[in-house]
């Protein structure tokens, strides 16, 4: 006897659970819902192996609306959730964003990037490098000509708190997971007809969710199509300091934020230590499997920009390393979300590189929209659709970390 669903998800981490309690969660939906997750301890997830922050400062408007709307859920996140007396707490930590720029055309980049953000309302300010200085005296900016700072709407919070919660609600709406792997998508190439599982299960599908992360190429080509992204390798580090500058802030009760250096070496407090990572060098797709951690990069390339940047910095020594992968969009750095007008009932959401967990719930919403009404009825994502990739006609987002 055959089964069937009338939506099944592929990839149960952050995107897929999302799309799962997004749908369930919809009044005018009355499907049956299936999320097929090949790791169900999502140990290599780029969910769980994210730097899991949130910010506005985009140089696009729609990345900016998105992170919006992320905030807003993370804020309401243990009401949504709540089950019981069960109410999830993200432990969002608002301790903004700091770009900075030393050139010309950084600056240009940063005073472009604030108008369209302070159209969008986000609270995003310009300083200085003498106002820098006096809000992270612990910042050497000789160098810098202008920086960006987020006051408020931008931090740090749960990333599996946030996958969870989004997963249990799910659930409990009716939404089934299942611990197995797609092996193939039964189609007639212009539509996605059914999954056939590693454990020999066949089941019939009325609409494909492509949520497989770094995999969503894989996935893709066994229905028959292509999408332009590839598994690209992140490896974050966790740091000691001997002489913490954290609470030395002047601004935002002497936290420090998410310091993006102009050298794009990344930094923040985590707890009494800090995390930091960078883009790396020579940065090539890699295989899926490959979890092995750069560890050369923090030697390379991060202590000395961190060192240069303070003297706070200068006497650091790493006691913790990762790696996880970027979904990374080759054509434009932005996610691909809708489907492929070849095959309509096959849908994206995939490509977010590095931007995922918080684009997640805007995602998630958007692709509920799409499956139940046929077209997006709060933010308008179809721009971020899969059309551009056809026309090779990118859709660019200047800051990529």
């Amino acid at each position: 006897m055959s089964e069937s669903r009338d939506v099944i998800v592929i990839g149960g981490a952050v995107i897929g659970s999302a799309v799962a309690y997004y749908l369930t969660a919809n009044p005018d939906f009355a499907g049956s819902v299936l999320v097929i997750e090949r790791d169900p301890t999502y140990a290599n997830a780029s969910t769980a192996l994210s730097s899991s922050s949130i910010r506005t400062q985009f140089s696009n408007e729609i990345n900016v609306r998105m992170s919006q709307y992320g905030f807003e859920v993370i804020q309401e996140f243990s009401s949504m959730m709540a089950a019981g007396d069960h109410r999830p707490d993200l432990n969002f930590h608002p301790g903004g964003y700091l770009f900075m720029a030393s050139t010309e055309d950084g600056v240009e980049t940063l005073r472009e990037k604030h108008r369209v953000q302070r159209a969008c309302g986000a609270d995003v300010i310009l300083w200085t490098p003498e106002e820098l200085a006096h809000a992270f005296p612990h910042l050497r900016v000789d160098d810098i000509l202008l920086a960006s700072y987020g006051r408020s709407g931008e931090g740090w919070f749960d990333n599996m708190g946030m996958m969870q919660g989004f997963k249990a609600r799910a659930r409990a709406q009716g939404a089934e997971y299942l611990s197995d792997e797609v092996t193939a998508i039964g189609h007639d190439g212009q539509r996605a007809g059914s999954v056939t599982l590693k454990s020999g299960r066949q089941i019939n599908a009325g609409w494909i969710v492509n949520a497989s992360g770094p995999r969503a190429a894989l996935t893709a080509r066994m229905a028959g199509l292509d999408i332009p992204v590839e598994p690209r390798k992140r490896t974050s580090f966790v740091f000691d300091c001997a002489r913490s500058p954290e609470g030395s802030a002047r601004v935002n009760d002497g936290r420090l934020p998410l310091m993006v250096d102009v050298s794009g070496v990344y930094c923040r407090p985590e707890g009494r230590y800090f995390l930091t990572g960078a883009p790396p060098h020579n940065d090539v797709a890699v295989d899926p499997d490959d979890f092995e951690p750069r560890y050369e990069e923090f030697e390379d390339i991060i202590w000395p920009a961190l060192a240069a940047r303070s003297e706070a910095f200068e006497a650091i020594k790493p006691v913790n390393q990762w790696a996880g992968h970027y979904a990374f969009n080759v054509l434009d750095h932005n996610l691909i979300l809708g489907p492929n007008p070849q095959m309509p009932n096959f849908i994206f959401a995939n490509g977010f590189s590095g931007h995922g967990l918080q684009q997640a719930p805007a995602t998630g919403r958007g692709v509920s929209e799409l499956i139940v009404y046929g077209g997006f009825r709060t933010l308008d994502l179809s721009e971020l659709g899969f059309e551009r990739v056809l026309e090779n006609r990118p859709f660019l987002e200047k800051v990529v970390i």
